[in-house]
């Protein structure tokens, strides 16, 4: 029995230690095709996949994968939206040995360069869409890419749509040379499946998956995730939904995803968590709003995980008394805060728990899940999954570790943490602070063992020699009625070094306001040091392709101001 402060807090018949399974990703594919092999998979655009197709699938993959020379020790990258080729590569790549790297499809050319080179990719996986190919069409010219596997929407759409599709959108579709360097996805699988497929002999240190890191201070880093991490995160999360309250049962569950699964949340709580559970992924290429609702209605979604910023439009969506989501069990939040205003009106206009969760690239995410218990704390990130520590240290000093109720750094170790960064042991080793590692969000845990995130300690703001948190700013702007979304960062001041601007996207009924208005209605939430110095409104706020928040975009913006300012004050 531990002794946590947090175990208090599972539902009955949760405990924290956990035995993880010594087995490799594809077990999760292979055990789930014995237990339901004529339960659908995979639900895309209307057109369904059995679990007996997708094994037969990627079989053929892993056989074509082995023939183009992968093997333990090559890197396949996957360069695609979520489609089932995505699916069928990701396990067919370990099946055949390899290593999966994620690209995100909005990855610029310099940074698709630089993730080529940095993790050694040969293979790269992609559709012939001209928002695609012809990007990676330049990396077969200017990179180490030998080959690229090309797969098409036709393909795998049901009919009439894969008959329509090429002549409607022709314009999208791009042109693609027929040559040794390129092998179309029905030539990968044209084969019999027959494959003696790689043993994978230490989970603990075979890389499975190069997951990028965001790369908002500097290049991106490729987290190294074993299988046993992937495992892990999947087997954590699991355990968390199997007391005695347990709402998921195994071979009925249907997961909605519109996450990109490239993103190492959807590929964990959606991809791998829902096959694992025999669950049917409901599979969209993007989150539209009206798609999203008219499957919610129709196709009866058990689990709808996302982000902040999809459940705020559903809960503004002007017609949603008009479908029913009573098929829903819980949503649950990650990637980004969830607001607490966001969370109450969610649940009080769709009847539907929304649990928030949180998690990095570099937990393969899992960290911390709200419990299914009548329970709730608001503002909460939930209580440390089965399995892993989490300690709160001081920013300043790494050796010394907070009470509990004090915001420090939050650290975590446990068997769901990367293996390293590649090829960066200096980064590695200043990661992590003996066997925890530095996360670089600071927050604390509470008398009941809950988390609470305080915010990036990249994205602090130090004002006149206080630190101010943007997420404190947030959550209180967000109790303005007229405001819909809103993001805060910290600005050049020459008075106090930096000051908090605020940027808000209004609701459709919302009015703007002066700073001096905003200022007084915050005048009771935050100390005089947090009140914002700017405020500024936009149409639309900047998003990563998850679809949370992004404050990179406007940081650069203000500090360009800020540079042409000083720059015109200089040469006055």
């Amino acid at each position: 029995m531990s002794d946590f402060l947090w175990e208090k807090s599972y539902p009955k018949g949760v405990k924290w230690e956990i035995d993880i399974e010594e087995k490799p990703v594809y077990a999760l594919l292979d055990e789930a095709v014995k237990n339901w092999p004529n339960n659908y998979v995979i639900d895309f655009l209307d057109k369904r996949y059995t679990y007996f197709d997708l094994d037969d699938m990627v079989n053929r993959a892993a056989k074509g994968f082995r023939e183009l020379g992968v093997k333990e020790g090559v890197h396949v990258g996957l360069y695609l939206p979520n489609t089932p080729h995505y699916i069928v590569c990701f396990f067919g790549i370990l099946k055949a040995g390899g290593t999966v790297v994620n690209y995100s499809p909005l990855d610029a050319e310099r940074e698709l360069r630089h993730k080529i080179e940095d993790s050694n990719t040969d293979f790269i996986v992609t559709l012939d869409l001209e928002v695609l190919y012809p990007k990676i069409a330049t990396m077969l010219k200017e990179t180490r890419l030998k080959k690229i596997v090309v797969g098409c929407l036709k393909e795998v759409l049901p009919f009439p749509k894969n008959f329509l599709y090429p002549i409607v959108k022709s314009k999208e579709i791009s042109k693609v040379p027929n040559d040794d360097n390129h092998v179309t996805f029905k030539r990968l699988l044209a084969n019999d499946g027959k494959i003696d497929v790689s043993p994978v002999p230490n989970p603990a240190e075979q890389v499975a998956v190069l997951q990028y890191t965001g790369g908002t201070t500097g290049l991106p880093k490729g987290a190294m995730l074993t299988h046993k991490n992937l495992i892990a995160a999947c087997q954590q999360l699991r355990a968390m939904q199997q007391g005695d309250d347990a709402v998921l049962v195994d071979g009925t569950e249907k997961v909605l995803a519109v996450l990109p699964l490239f993103h190492i949340y959807a590929l964990t709580v959606i991809m791998n968590f829902g096959i694992a559970g025999g669950a049917e992924i409901i599979l969209h290429p993007k989150f539209e709003l009206n798609d999203v609702m008219k499957d919610l209605d129709k196709k009866k979604p058990t689990v709808f995980p996302g982000v902040p910023t999809m459940y705020m439009a559903i809960a503004n969506h002007p017609d949603i008394k008009s479908y029913d989501l009573s098929s829903l069990k819980f949503c649950a939040s990650g990637g980004a805060p969830l607001p607490v205003e966001v969370q109450d009106q969610f649940q009080k206009v769709t009847g539907c728990r929304l649990l928030e969760g949180w998690g990095m690239t570099e937990t393969s995410p899992s960290g911390t899940s709200t419990p299914m218990t009548e329970k709730r704390i608001a503002g909460a990130a939930g209580v440390p999954v089965p399995g892993v520590e989490i300690r709160i240290l001081d920013v300043d000093d790494k050796s010394k570790i907070m009470p509990t109720g004090e915001i420090g750094e939050i650290a975590i170790k446990g068997p769901n943490v990367m293996k390293g960064y590649w090829n960066k042991p200096d980064a590695t080793a200043e990661a992590f602070v003996e066997g925890f590692f530095l996360t670089g969000d600071t927050g604390y845990i509470d008398e009941d063992g809950y988390m609470h995130i305080v915010d990036r300690t990249k994205d602090m703001i130090t004002s006149g020699g206080f630190n101010v948190y943007p997420r404190i700013i947030e959550e209180a702007i967000f109790e303005h009625p007229s405001v819909a979304e809103v993001t805060v960062i910290g600005i050049p001041d020459d008075y106090r070094g930096e000051a908090a601007k605020a940027f808000i996207k209004l609701t459709p009924s919302g009015k703007e306001f002066t700073l001096e208005e905003l200022r007084g209605f915050l005048a009771d939430k935050l100390g005089k040091h947090e009140l914002p110095a700017a405020l500024e409104f936009r149409a639309e706020l900047p998003k990563t392709l998850v679809g949370k928040l992004s404050k990179k975009e406007l940081v650069e913006e203000e500090k360009k101001k800020y540079e042409a300012r000083k720059g015109a004050e200089a040469s006055a």
